[in-house]
């Protein structure tokens, strides 16, 4: 009795960090619009206030039924598919306090896909589930994490179904919560995807309660255990991690922790750390980790950046217009290993 007390204070503790997050990011957000508003021309306001969503054969809205119950879904779909043609699907987790709209606003990963002709699927956590709509990825002893991922399956594979999807060029991305569901997914199907891309997340293995969730999120890790057990003879797919040096949300420590892990596994070294700058944007610290020449992991680490996007669009929450292109590198990355299918 007194062990599930405990459990629900840890529940009750951690959804209220979420909360805190939540209220903090859009408070930033709304300023940051506020801000952009009142500098705006009176013309420029009227236009901006009047302006309506409007539906596009381009960006849809869909449902999808796992274990986990039912989950909505967006769809971003390139123009002038060709008969015959088959086209790459990178599947987009959002965080906390996020939904599928809000993401795809601030990565602008639809404007990547358009330019670069590939399919982005959006699975949207439900309320019911998760009241600021986290995914539960730390949640596996109960095994709720483990029916989320089979929803999130399900969808993947309604798209590949009835779309013209290509199977062996499938990849993952995911922030903060997101970043953490997509690892479990990865781990659980590594058949399934070619790369996997972390943002902002907590390194795979160390959390498995809201409790150790909580501590992961602020560098207090105290375990030491290992990824989810996959066959060493499994190939999981490439791992791209994205952190910002300066991330109060979810220790930067994370970010280098998930890349060893996932080089550790099969004995990959890192190579020598490299420093990236374009212009004004925030600068880059780059490692490697590679064996027998192919890499198994990047490592990511963004100096100045909080816990937001990378390079997302101005005034949205969780996003960072001052940091490097994280949408353009998660294509770039994603792009090399489906030319590397021989590896």
């Amino acid at each position: 009795m007194a062990r599930r007390t405990r459990r629900t204070a840890w529940s009750r503790s951690f959804q209220n960090v979420l909360k805190t997050m939540t209220r903090t990011a859009m408070r930033v957000g709304a300023k940051a619009v506020k801000a952009s508003l009142q500098a705006a021309p009176a013309a420029g306001k009227r236009k901006l206030a009047s302006k309506k969503k409007v539906s596009s054969p381009n960006w849809t809205t869909g449902l999808t039924i796992g274990a986990a119950g039912p989950r909505r879904y967006r769809l971003y779909k390139p123009s002038g598919i060709r008969r015959n043609e088959r086209l790459p699907l990178l599947v987009m987790l959002h965080g906390c306090g996020q939904d599928a709209e809000a993401l795809a606003g601030s990565s602008r990963m639809n404007t990547v896909a358009a330019r670069e002709r590939f399919f982005v699927l959006y699975p949207e956590q439900d309320r019911l589930s998760n009241v600021q709509r986290c995914w539960n990825w730390y949640d596996t002893r109960s095994g709720r994490a483990q029916a989320e991922a089979n929803s999130i399956t399900a969808a993947i594979e309604q798209i590949c179904l009835t779309q013209a999807v290509d199977r062996s060029r499938v990849a993952l991305a995911g922030i903060s919560a997101g970043a953490g569901m997509a690892v479990l997914l990865a781990t659980r199907h590594p058949e399934r995807f070619r790369a996997i891309a972390m943002h902002s997340g907590i390194a795979p293995g160390v959390a498995h309660s809201s409790a150790s969730a909580i501590k992961a999120m602020f560098g207090r890790s105290v375990t030491t255990s290992p990824l989810p057990a996959v066959p060493l003879d499994v190939r999981l797919p490439a791992l791209l991690v994205i952190h910002g040096a300066a991330d109060h949300v979810v220790a930067p420590g994370n970010g280098s922790e998930a890349a060893m892990r996932w080089g550790k596994r099969v004995g990959a070294k890192p190579g020598k750390p490299r420093k990236v700058q374009r212009g004004a944007r925030y600068a880059a610290n780059i490692t490697d980790y590679r064996k027998s020449g192919r890499l198994i992991a990047t490592f990511c680490e963004i100096e100045r950046l909080g816990h937001a996007w990378s390079g997302g669009t101005a005034g949205h929450p969780y996003s960072d217009s001052k940091g490097p292109d994280a949408s353009r590198m998660i294509w770039s990355f994603v792009a090399r290993q489906f030319a590397n299918k021989a590896d």
